[in-house]
């Protein structure tokens, strides 16, 4: 399978502090990617990397072609990104917000039209957010934003799709319509998800790859149980931990004992 994204001693630092250093590794399609470690791991910092946001020393490729070769309009139709931190301060409509991730798709002075009215209707209702589709963004609670905002990329239909901690203010409830809903992208429409996520729990539960990050570099990649491991979580998190993994309960019935 071709590499989508292929890093090589990907590093960034702000100034003399290095933020990542020396990460190599390759990122396939179709698959889901958890990214996860300590708070000032360099989570975020590894999604900008990989959303064209922030541009990285040593070698980033993105389908055989250095990510920051493309321009915005060819990003934002092959990646669509929910931050961890966003801010609309005018007074736009949930359905208005959700619809700008169809800009990509629409031509230069033209309307949305019939397809992309559907795609919008679509994901508002698999969030469980057509109700709020003429309230004001403004006037939402944190996570009724959030779910709006995860709505608006998932509209932007792109093959690839990153989350920065897109679940940290959800309730259990709505962590796990998010989740499936993206792991769905993955299962059904060969799509590739990179989310960083804080809660093991649905981490192992959800994801194909466990990417994880210690102090800026690459602790480990691999599959959760060759990831999650009690060693390794004491290592990173300095927590005692038992995972546990039952191959035949099915998604949600993966925990760790702390």
């Amino acid at each position: 399978m071709a590499d989508l994204f292929h890093l090589k001693n990907a590093s960034f630092a702000y100034g003399d502090k290095t933020i990542l250093q020396n990460l190599s590794c390759s990122l396939t399609e179709n698959s889901f990617y958890g990214l996860v470690g300590p708070n000032g791991s360099g989570k975020s910092t590894l999604l900008d990397l990989l959303s064209g946001n922030k541009e990285a020393g040593g070698e980033l490729t993105f389908r055989d072609r250095p990510l920051s070769t493309y321009n915005h309009r060819e990003l934002a139709s092959e990646i669509a990104l929910v931050p961890q931190e966003f801010s609309i301060n005018f007074d736009f409509t949930v359905q208005e917000v959700v619809m700008m991730g169809r800009h990509p798709h629409i031509p230069r002075f033209a309307n949305p039209d019939d397809k992309d009215r559907q795609k919008v209707q679509s994901v508002m209702k698999a969030l469980g957010i057509t109700k709020l589709k003429d309230r004001l963004l403004t006037r939402l609670s944190g996570g009724e934003k959030q779910r709006v905002i995860v709505a608006r990329a998932l509209a932007q239909d792109t093959p690839v799709l990153i989350l920065d901690e897109a679940t940290a203010s959800l309730d259990i409830h709505h962590s796990i319509k998010i989740l499936q809903t993206v792991k769905n992208l993955v299962t059904s429409h060969n799509g590739t998800v990179i989310a960083a996520i804080h809660d093991l729990n649905l981490a192992a539960a959800y994801c194909d790859t466990i990417i994880m990050l210690d102090q800026g570099k690459l602790a480990r990649i691999g599959t959760p149980e060759e990831t999650l491991t009690s060693e390794l979580i004491g290592q990173i998190f300095d927590i005692e931990s038992q995972p546990y993994f039952d191959k035949f309960a099915g998604v949600g019935q993966v925990a760790f004992r702390y």
